[in-house]
C-alpha cells in the first residue's frame, strides 16, 4: 500500500555541553576543558521510489544523535550525526509550525530540515587576563524541533485519467511493461501507478467519480496526483452509455479541485473500442466534434491503435528532450 501523506515529527539533536577541567600539570596550569560537538542535523532527500514514504508508516518520531559533551585537555565532543530521510520526487515537505513548505521535485535534491543544536563551550574558551581559571561553561542548545506533514503529489509527464474501469492500467501496462492488477470491475486501482516509456513517466492515476473533489469515493486522495502532471491522457470507454456525459464529469471534477487542471494539455481516448461497433464508435466521434473534442479510439488488442498512442508519446518526448 501507497503511502501519500504523513504526519510525523521530527528533531534536531541537542548540542553536547561544554566542560569545565583544569590541567594538573606542574607550570601548566590552566582551564583545559573542551567544548560539546554540534548535533546532528535532519535533512531529506528526493529519491525515485513512489512507496518511499512507507518508512514513515510506523515511524513517526525522528531525532537526529546528540552532540557529545566537552572533554579534557582541549579536546572537543564529537559532533552528532546527521539524519537523511528518503522521500519521493514529488513529496511537499509541509512545515506545521513556521507555515514553511519544501518541494522535492528531482531525484537527489537534499534538503535541510531541522537543525541540530550549537555545542555548549568550555570553560577554556571563558580564559582572560582576569579570569585565568573559569569554572564557567555552557549547555548544548536544543536543536530544531517541528511538526511535518509529508504529502506525495506524483510527477509524471502523462497521467491517465477518468472514470473507473476505463482501461487506465491495462493502457499503462502494454505501454511500460508494468504489472498493474486489472480487472473488470470499479476501483481495481487504488493507489498511483508509475511506468517508463523511454524518457517519459508515465502515471496511472485511480479512477475519479462524480463528487471526488469533495470527498465521495477515493475523494481528493488521488486528484493531487493530477496537479504536476503534465499531460493528460483522459480515457473513457466505449461501453459507456454516454461518454459524452463520462468527459464533463471528469472535467468537472477538476474543475472543482484546481481549475488550473483544465489548462493542462489533453488527449482523449475512446478505449474498449474493439467492444462495439464501428458505427457506434462514428457516432460518438461525432458527438465529440459538436463540443469541439477530438476521440482517438483505442484498444489493447489492437496493435495499430496503441501505435497511435505511441506517436504521441513519441512527440512528446521529443518536446521533452529539447
Amino acid at each position: 500500500m501507497i503511502i501519500d501523506d504523513v504526519i510525523i515529527t521530527v528533531a534536531g539533536g541537542k548540542g553536547g555541553n561544554g566542560t569545565v577541567r583544569f590541567n594538573k600539570t606542574k607550570m601548566s596550569l590552566g582551564p583545559t576543558g573542551g567544548s560539546g560537538g554540534r548535533g546532528g542535523s535532519i535533512f531529506m532527500k528526493g529519491v525515485s521510489d513512489i512507496g518511499a514514504l512507507r518508512f514513515f508508516r510506523f515511524k513517526k518520531d525522528l531525532r537526529a544523535d546528540d552532540g557529545q559533551d566537552g572533554k579534557f585537555q582541549f579536546n572537543d565532543g564529537h559532533d552528532g550525526e546527521d539524519l537523511i530521510l528518503f522521500v519521493p520526487v514529488g513529496t511537499v515537505i509541509h512545515n506545521l509550525d513556521n507555515k514553511r513548505d519544501i518541494e522535492i521535485t528531482k531525484i537527489g535534491q537534499t534538503e535541510l530540515i531541522a537543525k541540530g543544536g550549537r555545542g555548549g563551550r568550555g570553560n577554556f574558551l571563558f580564559r582572560s587576563a582576569i579570569n585565568t581559571t573559569p569554572k564557567e561553561f555552557e549547555k548544548g542548545r536544543e536543536g530544531e524541533f517541528f511538526n511535518l506533514r509529508l504529502e506525495l503529489k506524483m510527477i509524471a509527464d502523462v497521467g491517465f485519467i477518468g472514470l473507473p474501469n476505463v482501461g487506465k492500467s491495462s493502457l499503462l501496462n502494454i505501454l511500460t511493461n508494468a504489472s498493474v492488477k486489472v480487472a473488470n470491475y470499479p476501483f481495481t486501482t487504488l493507489e498511483p501507478n508509475l511506468g517508463v516509456y523511454f524518457d517519459l513517466i508515465l502515471g496511472d492515476i485511480p479512477g475519479i467519480i462524480e463528487g471526488a473533489a469533495t470527498g465521495k469515493g477515493l475523494g481528493i486522495k488521488f486528484l493531487q496526483h493530477i496537479e504536476r502532471t503534465k499531460v493528460l491522457f483522459h480515457l473513457i470507454s466505449a461501453e459507456s452509455l454516454n461518454p459524452i456525459e463520462d468527459y464533463r464529469v471528469v472535467r468537472k471534477e477538476l474543475e472543482l479541485y484546481n481549475k488550473l487542471l483544465l489548462k493542462k494539455t489533453e488527449c482523449i481516448f475512446l478505449s474498449k473500442s474493439d467492444e462495439v461497433t464501428k458505427g457506434d464508435i462514428l457516432k460518438i466521434k461525432n458527438n465529440f466534434k459538436k463540443i469541439d473534442k477530438e476521440i482517438i479510439p483505442i484498444s489493447i488488442a489492437d496493435e495499430k491503435s496503441i501505435e497511435v498512442v505511441k506517436k504521441i508519446l513519441n512527440h512528446l518526448q521529443l518536446q521533452k528532450n529539447f
